[in-house]
């Protein structure tokens, strides 16, 4: 199987890398590898395999829910270094950015 270099520039973009010629080659084999082994995995017989979402048995491990005194909103907010209408005042942490336009990649 082959990828297309336009496939190996999209993906690139997607990542955000910059990527020379004899890369982007390289990376258009190591895709196809992966590409062919995923075919293999079509191949495998699973009609009598249940889905499933872990390997191994899992248990959630956690306390009963019981009702817990605990602080009112105004004591809560005594501490806090600013506070407006009952909430906490915080820093933005992720800048407000326009979304990225998507563009099409032209063929070499």
């Amino acid at each position: 199987m082959s990828v297309d270099p336009t496939v190996v520039r999209h993906v690139a973009e997607l990542a955000k890398l910059t990527l020379e010629r004899d890369e982007q080659a390289a990376l258009a084999e190591q895709l196809a590898r992966i590409l062919e082994f995923v075919a293999q995995l079509d191949e495998v017989d699973v009609t009598d395999v249940l889905p499933t979402k872990h390997v191994i048995e899992q248990t959630n491990v956690t306390r009963a829910d019981e009702p817990r005194p605990c602080l009112s909103q105004d004591e809560a907010l005594e501490g806090a270094p600013r506070a407006d209408a009952g909430h906490f005042v915080v820093p933005a942490v992720v800048p407000a950015v326009a979304p990225l336009p998507i563009r099409k990649i032209p063929p070499d």
